[in-house]
C-alpha cells in the first residue's frame, strides 16, 4: 500500500468561548461591527456555529441570522444572511465583505429599521482553543481510514472544519494530507465536497471512511 511522504497526526482540541467586549444593539451597529470584528470572531459566528448546532440540516446557518430574526424580528434580512454559504468563500475577508454587503443593502432599503434596538444585544465572541495530539498517526490510506473511524467527534471537527481558518478556508486537513502527502488529488476533492450543512459530524466521518475504503480497494 502506498506510503505517505508525511504522516498524518490526529489531533483533538478543547475550547472555550471568549466574549470580545463588543456588542450590537441595532442593525446599524451590527453592520459596523462586522467590518471591524476579528477574523476569529467572524469564523466563530459562521463556521463554529455549525458545530454548536451539530450541523442541523434545517435552521440557521450562522449566529448573525439567528440574532437578526430572534432579537430584531427582521425575517427578510435573516433569510438573506442564512443564504450566505460559507463554502463559496476562500478567505474570511471575502466572507466578511459579503456579510457587510447584505446588511448594508438591507439598511439602505429599510432606513427606518437601522436604529431600532433589538430585544437583546448581539455579543461578538471568539473561540479559544487548546490542541492535543492524540498519538494516533497514519502513514497509509488504510491507517487513515482506521484513524478517522476511531477519532473523537472533536477531532473530526478540528480537522474537517476548524482547520479551514488555518488553511484560509481553501480546504481541510484531511484533503490537504491526501493531496500533498499521499498524492491522491481526486480523493482529496471528494472529501472536500462533503456538505458541511447537510451532514452531522458522524455523517462526515462515515462519508470519509466510505471514500477512503473505495480507494483502498482500487
Amino acid at each position: 500500500m502506498r506510503q505517505a511522504n508525511k504522516t498524518f497526526t490526529f489531533t483533538s482540541d478543547a475550547h472555550v468561548v471568549r466574549i470580545c467586549g463588543t456588542r450590537a444593539t441595532t442593525l446599524a451597529e451590527l453592520h459596523g461591527l462586522l467590518k471591524t470584528a476579528s477574523d476569529a470572531s467572524i469564523f466563530h459566528h459562521t463556521f463554529q456555529t455549525l458545530q454548536a448546532h451539530h450541523y442541523l440540516t434545517e435552521g440557521f446557518t450562522n449566529d448573525f441570522a439567528q440574532w437578526v430574526l430572534a432579537a430584531c424580528n427582521e425575517n427578510t434580512l435573516a433569510e438573506q444572511l442564512m443564504a450566505v454559504d460559507v463554502r463559496d468563500y476562500v478567505s474570511i475577508s471575502a466572507l466578511r465583505k459579503q456579510l457587510t454587503r447584505v446588511t448594508g443593502a438591507y439598511i439602505k432599503d429599510n432606513p427606518t429599521r437601522r436604529d431600532v434596538p433589538g430585544f437583546e444585544p448581539f455579543y461578538f465572541c471568539e473561540t479559544v482553543r487548546v490542541t492535543v495530539p492524540t498519538g494516533v498517526v497514519a502513514r497509509t490510506l488504510g491507517e487513515f481510514a482506521e484513524g478517522v473511524k476511531n477519532a473523537s467527534l472533536s477531532s473530526i471537527h478540528f480537522h474537517f472544519l476548524t482547520s479551514r481558518l488555518r488553511l484560509q478556508l481553501e480546504t481541510n486537513d484531511f484533503s490537504e494530507w491526501l493531496r500533498r502527502s499521499l498524492d491522491l488529488p481526486e480523493l482529496a476533492e471528494q472529501v472536500e465536497r462533503i456538505d458541511i450543512y447537510t451532514n452531522t459530524l458522524e455523517g462526515v466521518r462515515t462519508k470519509i471512511i466510505e471514500l477512503a475504503h473505495a480507494w483502498v480497494e482500487k
